[in-house]
């Protein structure tokens, strides 16, 4: 009975892997946040910079990169 609770937590965390092109897609939206942050903090208070740039710049980051980091996966070769 235990072997069959092990070998269900094997295939529940087997699609859960990260692949390189994941942490690749982490790290650049990582980057692109705290890029972002550094933009809106470096210009002054209604500069081009801190009221548009840097505000697209974390849009992209937290809500299209790091979602597609997380959700991508490679296809599997067969």
């Amino acid at each position: 009975m235990n072997k069959k609770k092990e070998e269900k937590n094997i295939h529940l965390f087997e699609g859960w892997t990260f692949s390189k092109k994941n942490y690749f897609f982490g790290a650049i939206g990582l980057a692109t946040i705290i890029f972002g942050y550094v933009v809106m903090v470096s210009g002054t208070v209604n500069s081009f910079q801190s009221l548009t740039l840097a505000p697209i710049m974390l849009f992209v980051g937290y809500l299209i990169i790091i979602p597609i980091a997380l959700i991508y996966r490679d296809k599997k070769k067969q």
